[in-house]
């Protein structure tokens, strides 16, 4: 995979290897890149919803905000993901999506994602199987809010975050970007900001977690797997490749 291609055909490329035409498709979609900073709502829940955004560049977050004026964070995207893309079929759009960091957004509308379909069956299988890894990721994040303590929701967390940028080869010698603060690490694992501190005090102690500002260096990841109780098969595999036609049965 070459350093130049963007994470978009980076994570594209991770599920199954494409065609120089299969590139210059998904090149189209991020043909018209907005700058968008910290602290932009690129949407707001109950928006029409009739475009998907790639995010070329920068970190964003989904969310729901309550009535009580709280929130809970929803899904954290990185650089290639293509956000939005579970609003398919609805007429509004259901999160809130706010960038993290500075960053480049490609809108492109709902109408160009069947325009790809048509010219690529490669691309129209990757675009359900990137949908259905996402649905995968969001229902293990559902299970590590609900069913884990606080260390192993942090670590796990953390690990997940550390595979994901390593598929876009953006983690170098198991150092990572995460530009989230405590609070917002507190709104999407479901602690709280106290627990959260502990907690990246206890890995620091432990020789886990080394966390300076925006960066956190991972020594020992296999570690961090073993506290998490990680299972990765949700981020594991890719397109399934076709499958032979079944022989038909003679009869003598």
């Amino acid at each position: 995979m070459s350093p130049s291609e963007s994470c978009f055909i980076r994570q594209f490329s991770h599920f199954a290897p494409l065609s120089e035409r299969d590139k210059h498709l998904l090149r189209t979609l991020e043909a018209n890149p907005d700058n968008v900073v910290a602290g932009t709502t690129l949407w707001e829940t109950g928006d029409r919803a009739g475009h998907f955004g790639v995010l070329s560049q920068g970190w964003a977050f989904s969310c729901r905000y309550m009535e009580d004026g709280t929130r809970q964070i929803l899904d954290i995207h990185i650089p290639g993901d293509v956000i939005g893309l579970g609003e398919y079929a609805f007429h509004h759009r259901l999160n809130t999506v706010i960038m993290l960091t500075d960053g480049e957004v490609c809108y492109f509308p709902h109408r160009n994602l069947q325009e790809v379909f048509d010219e690529s069956s490669t691309l129209t299988s990757l675009f359900f199987t990137i949908a259905g890894h996402h649905q995968a990721l969001l229902t293990e994040r559902l299970i590590n809010m609900a069913r884990r303590n606080a260390q192993q929701k942090l670590a796990h967390f953390l690990y997940e975050t550390l595979q994901r940028m390593e598929r876009i080869g953006l983690c170098t010698e198991n150092r990572i970007q995460l530009p989230l603060s405590q609070q917002l690490l507190a709104d999407l694992l479901g602690i709280s900001t106290v627990h959260v501190s502990r907690t990246f005090a206890a890995f620091r102690e432990q020789g886990l977690v080394f966390r300076k500002r925006q960066w956190v260096e991972i020594p020992d990841v296999h570690a961090l797997a073993c506290v998490a109780e990680f299972d990765g098969k949700y981020l594991d595999g890719g397109m399934s490749p076709p499958s032979e036609a079944p022989r038909q049965s003679s009869t003598v």
